[in-house]
């Protein structure tokens, strides 16, 4: 597959629309709160694991040029500098 250069805005758009529409109700589980959910935008795939580090490792292992987007399970974002994580209602 190639892929096409896109903005941190697409990617960011295409990684939620993914997750809201299908990925979440697969992964939002109670022991899964808290954890990061990395997504290939291109193809859809995922990994979950506690910082991100592990399922981005091996996304990039198969696509080094995958456009990657991350977010905590439950959260409103992966992480926060100076702000507040908020818990999502699910």
């Amino acid at each position: 597959m190639t892929t096409v250069k896109m903005s941190g805005d697409e990617v960011a758009r295409r990684g939620k629309a993914l997750y809201e529409e299908n990925i979440r109700a697969k992964v939002e589980t109670n022991e899964n709160i808290g954890k990061i959910v990395v997504i290939d935008v291109e193809t859809g795939e995922y990994g979950v694991d506690t910082t991100g580090f592990v399922s981005s490792d091996r996304l990039h292992r198969g696509r080094p040029e995958a456009p990657l987007f991350a977010i905590r399970i439950g959260y409103n974002v992966a992480a926060a500098m100076g702000g507040v994580v908020e818990r999502v209602a699910s």
